[in-house]
């Protein structure tokens, strides 16, 4: 059996009985490379090798941690968690509590869809913004998996169809770019045409996620949220003007830099020399900064060494190519086919971004062959590329959303965060991408 099957089945297997995600990808890693005839020594190379790629990310997502833990003391994002928990304890009303509960997740979801263009920090913005609203949530005893699930379609879908911040990068620098140099004569106009009705199919599986799936209310201890979160903050008005000073220079230099750490050391350090935070606290915050963001730098890092054993076997090239040698002139079957590998390389990889250069290459030329027109290649390669970046554990569009919804420990990132975002998006996305591809365009 392949390789690459192996490794990420090993790893989701795992991951689902509830072993640590960062063992799992160890186990998988290993397994992997010895199924594809590496001997242990060259695996463990190729694993270590690929540890260094995740180091500036673990230390980004640490330096982030500490600084959304400054940011949470100033009190600026309990405004809107005291606003919205004033309004719940003011309204007896079904009505009222419907219209709070699709007004936050409207505001989450607009934050997600923001953090990818009009203010483009990605994840940032979830430690910051979600963990004081979570008393607002148990009060409205809002299942945290649609929230996952709403967070989650805005950090996806959003690079998927916008051409703007990282959906620029996704659809024009890296999409568009190697399908013209492999052949395939598209323009940038076609992208967000061509990725649309994948992209409708995530949009309904939102629908379904918050309208059926997660509309039972689900009960969470307040006890454990007050132990990370105190519900009742003072308010202190310089604080708060020293907190929107810190976020706007962090922000404007982390666009500069490119650096979430560089972006997160500024800012803290404006909320110390302010007089926000005493010098003898740093400890105190960086510690509760990496207990907070700590877990995603470390998984981020064993993703990469993960990811670099995989590449090293040579077992995706192997299955894109027997793939490609099964499929014949059945054009149905090669989509299904295509998709699914899709979703296995960028599961094992965690990043739909780097799984394009590698499937490109073959994809391209082999649709030349079927016949395929333009538009249904570019969502054949844009929507394998982007399967499994919803439904992965090592990918940060996953990792995200459990940093902010679980640092009170009752949100578990397989089964609160991963499978219902795999379930209400990647099925979706291939049921979608098949139907345009083949019917459509």
């Amino acid at each position: 059996m392949n390789s690459v099957i192996v490794a990420v089945t090993l790893m989701v297997i795992l991951s689902l009985m509830r072993v640590n995600i960062v063992i799992a990808l160890i186990i998988g890693a290993i397994v992997g490379g010895l199924s594809a005839g590496l001997g242990l020594n060259e695996t463990i190379e190729a694993f270590n090798k690929g540890l260094g790629n995740g180091a500036t990310i673990a230390l980004s997502y640490a330096m982030l941690g500490t600084f959304a833990v400054a940011i949470s003391k100033s009190g600026i994002t309990d405004l809107l968690s005291n606003m919205i928990i004033k309004k719940v304890n003011n309204g007896t009303s079904v009505m009222q509590f419907i219209y709070i509960k699709y007004t936050m997740l409207a505001l989450i979801l607009f934050a997600a869809i923001s953090s990818q263009n009009l203010v483009p920090v990605h994840i940032a913005f979830i430690p910051i913004l979600i963990p004081p609203l979570l008393h607002s949530m148990a009060q409205l005893q809002l299942d945290r998996r649609v929230v996952a699930c709403v967070m989650t379609f805005g950090l996806v879908a959003t690079y998927m169809i916008l051409p703007l911040g990282f959906g620029g990068i996704f659809l024009n620098e890296i999409l568009l770019k190697n399908l013209t140099s492999n052949g395939i004569a598209a323009v940038s106009s076609q992208l967000p045409i061509a990725m649309s009705i994948p992209v409708v199919g995530m949009f309904i599986g939102l629908l379904i996620a918050i309208l059926f799936t997660y509309r039972k209310k689900r009960v969470y201890d307040v006890s454990k949220i007050l132990e990370v979160e105190s519900q009742k903050k003072e308010i202190n008005p310089f604080y708060i003007f020293i907190a929107l000073i810190s976020i706007a220079t962090a922000l404007g230099l982390q666009l500069y830099t490119d650096s979430i750490i560089i972006g997160s050391l500024a800012g803290f350090i404006i909320f110390i020399v302010a007089g926000v935070i005493k010098a003898n606290e740093t400890q105190d915050f960086f510690t509760k900064g990496l207990k907070m963001m700590g877990m995603i730098g470390f998984i981020m890092i064993a993703a990469n060494g993960f990811a670099s054993v995989i590449n090293t076997t040579g077992g995706v090239e192997t299955l894109v190519t027997t793939v490609s040698s099964l499929i014949a002139d059945n054009k149905s079957l090669a989509v299904i086919l295509m998709l699914l590998v899709g979703l296995f390389i960028t599961m094992g990889i965690g990043s739909s971004f780097s799984t394009i250069p590698i499937i490109a290459t073959i994809y391209a030329p082999l649709c030349l062959q079927l016949d395929f027109s333009v538009m249904a290649t570019i969502t054949i390669i844009g929507t394998a590329a982007a399967l499994g970046d919803a439904g992965s554990p090592a990918s940060d569009s996953t990792l995200g959303p459990t940093s902010g919804l679980n640092v009170d420990g009752q949100h578990d990132h397989i089964w609160d965060s991963v499978v219902p975002t795999f379930l209400h998006y990647n099925i979706p996305l291939i049921l979608f991408g098949w139907f345009a591809a083949v019917y459509v365009f």
